[in-house]
């Protein structure tokens, strides 16, 4: 394996980008290669004009938001790597976990890989009562369905030999955050090797940026079905 496509879908990032570029690029890989896809989907803060100042990234730019989903459809189809990873823009998740992330793929033990906020001892910023409820249940309901058994199903890092990325990319269609359980239940199809790797986060709050709200939970539920059960 020679290179690692960090696909990297972003919305009004201005405050942010930068960094979470900054840090990837620092990641020692070793001989692995980074590829740095970023999708700008729509965004009207100014993030546009900065990627276009940064050097070493492919950048690809939504006239119209089209949400999560609909950025990191177009990083798949994008990148080049022999790994893929998703990355979100928030710095809410650690690039320099990228080691133990890309470990059991790089071995040869796994196909795809599911970082998870819920394992381990890294640290985990304290917040929302409401969000920790959800996605526990968000998670078990997606496990009952799939069959696996993921402790963090709405977690960012999502990391894939790009056979897998290529068994699935074109069938995607998810928009917002339902592209979450959309790859979960698409990948739990085939017979890959999934493994979890326990991760920090430094969640944001609303005032920070973030962008989840319940309206994301209640259509999670829906997207779990719909992919899991209609396919």
């Amino acid at each position: 394996m020679n290179k690692l496509s960090v696909i990297i879908p972003a919305y009004n990032e201005k405050n942010t980008i930068e960094e979470i570029i900054r840090q990837i690029k620092a990641v020692d890989l070793g001989k692995l290669k980074k590829e740095i896809i970023v999708v700008d989907d729509g965004s009207k803060d100014g993030t546009r004009e900065i990627l276009k100042n940064i050097p070493d990234i492919r950048y690809f730019f939504h006239d119209k938001n089209t949400g999560k989903g609909g950025a990191v459809r177009t990083g798949f189809q994008k990148a080049t790597g022999d790994i893929v990873i998703i990355q979100d823009a928030d710095l809410e998740y650690d690039p320099s976990e990228y080691p133990e992330l890309l470990a059991p793929i790089i071995n040869g033990r796994a196909d795809v890989v599911f970082g998870s906020r819920f394992i381990g001892s890294k640290p985990h910023r304290v917040l929302y009562i409401i969000h920790y409820s959800a996605n526990k249940f968000l998670t078990l309901l997606s496990n009952l369905l799939s069959g696996l058994n993921l402790t963090d199903m709405e977690a960012c890092y999502k990391v894939f030999r790009k056979e897998v990325v290529d068994s699935f990319k074109d069938d995607l269609v998810s928009k917002r955050f339902g592209i979450e359980p959309e790859i979960v239940a698409r990948v739990s199809r085939g017979r890959w090797r999934i493994y979890e790797v326990g991760i920090s986060y430094y969640g944001r709050t609303y005032e920070e940026g973030k962008k989840i709200n319940w309206k994301d939970g209640v259509s999670a539920i829906w997207h779990i079905f719909k992919f899991n059960l209609l396919g």
